[in-house]
């Protein structure tokens, strides 16, 4: 079977074709070139408000890569049209397999922020034979997406915790929506200050605040304090770790208060113990 024909089976997109593949060097190694084109009388998309318009040029060839195959990186080659746009001019096409000046595919972007999740980045890169910087981009642009398309409605259940990503005293604020079905990192802050925490409240306004009806936290203080300002309808469900460190800590300054010996008990051994009349 021919890797064209895998590839406009398995990541088709309308209004394109792949029509060749090819072995190519590129950087010393082996490479494969998969040329795409548009299909026979498709009108190309304008990339600034997605109409379909008349075509006017064509941009030089592109090479956008893909997902390796068999160890061997994998490029999509492209000549982008521009439009004659009646609201937005003469631009470029809109392309479904690429975004902007990124030379990534999104299908490799989304799979090399998918192991950065789970190893390290530059264990990523080797991986799948790239530079730590690709991964970089690759994360960067998945974040972008996720902030642009976030939904923050809906959320009755929180969660806030700090996590330390530094040596030394450096803390970053982390609020996570823990509504049954629907776990997920709402937002990050530096710091665990009150001013950190209430930037989320803020982020999340006053309307969408009250409609939460749980949070959990540890008791550091700040928080406690964020969370009866803003949030104070909520049920406030406190770590039961701490809970139990904090009554360890009582009850070890009782045992600590009882065991203590008196001034009295200590006269009252040194007089009978007989160690006085020693010289």
């Amino acid at each position: 079977m021919l890797l064209t024909t895998i590839l406009n089976q398995c990541y088709r997109f309308k209004g394109f074709v792949y029509v060749q593949a090819k072995f190519v060097r590129h950087l010393g190694q082996q490479a494969i070139e998969v040329r795409v084109r548009p299909r026979m009388r498709s009108r190309a998309l304008c990339s600034g408000c997605g109409v379909r318009c008349a075509g006017y040029d064509h941009l030089p060839e592109r090479r956008f890569e893909f997902i390796p195959l068999w160890g061997f990186p994998v490029f999509l080659v492209y000549a982008r049209r521009r439009v004659d746009c009646a609201g937005c001019g003469i631009v470029a096409e809109e392309i479904p397999w690429a975004e902007g000046k990124h030379h990534l595919t999104k299908a490799y972007m989304l799979l090399l922020s998918r192991w950065a999740r789970k190893l390290s980045w530059r264990e990523v890169s080797r991986a799948y034979h790239t530079s730590w910087e690709q991964v970089y981009h690759a994360v960067e642009w998945v974040v972008q997406w996720g902030l642009e398309h976030r939904s923050l409605e809906g959320i009755k259940a929180i969660g806030v915790d700090e996590i330390q990503y530094s040596k030394g005293h450096k803390y970053l604020t982390l609020v996570y929506q823990i509504d049954a079905g629907q776990v997920r990192l709402l937002w990050t802050g530096r710091e665990r200050t009150m001013k950190t925490f209430s930037q989320f409240f803020d982020l999340l306004g006053q309307e969408r605040s009250l409609q939460i009806d749980f949070v959990c936290s540890d008791m550091w203080k700040p928080y406690l304090r964020v969370i009866r300002e803003r949030c104070s309808q909520a049920l406030h469900i406190l770590d039961r770790f701490h809970i139990v460190a904090k009554m360890n800590d009582a009850l070890n300054k009782v045992r600590a208060q009882v065991s203590m010996p008196t001034v009295i008990d200590v006269v009252m051994f040194r007089l009978f113990d007989g160690s006085w009349r020693l010289t």
